[in-house]
């Protein structure tokens, strides 16, 4: 059973920083996993904000490209997500989701697909006042 526990969300003012983490379990690195941050902001549908493939390669929506990292363990069963320079918009609960990787065409917009993923943790909050 795969399950993904996230943590390290909070209030910051604008300009601040944080790092969320999100652990998984019941699942390693050769069942071939894709792991993604979401957020959603209760207002649209769940957005798609950084993800990392098992090649190691990196995925952003292109609000946070160049301000968020997305980043993995060593061992790959922790996912990192690093926010610099944050903004009142990127308040959101964040989510971390796994997924067995797509081997198609079109990774990039698979990976930030939240309709890909069957599997999500149960969110952590952040908040950025101006």
């Amino acid at each position: 059973q795969v399950e993904l526990v996230e943590s390290g969300g909070g209030s910051v003012q604008a300009g601040g920083s944080l790092r969320l983490s999100c652990t998984a379990s019941g699942f390693t690195y050769k069942d071939g996993y894709c792991m993604t941050w979401f957020r959603d902001n209760g207002g649209k549908e769940r957005e798609g904000v950084a993800g990392i493939d098992t090649d190691g390669n990196t995925y952003y929506e292109k609000t946070v490209q160049g301000r968020f990292t997305v980043s993995q363990s060593a061992n790959k069963n922790t996912l990192f997500l690093r926010m610099d320079r944050l903004k009142p918009e990127d308040t959101a609960m964040y989510y971390c989701a796994a997924e067995q990787c797509w081997k198609g065409a079109g990774r990039r917009s698979w990976i930030l697909n939240p309709f890909a993923y069957h599997f999500f943790g149960q969110g952590t909050q952040v908040t950025v006042s101006s």
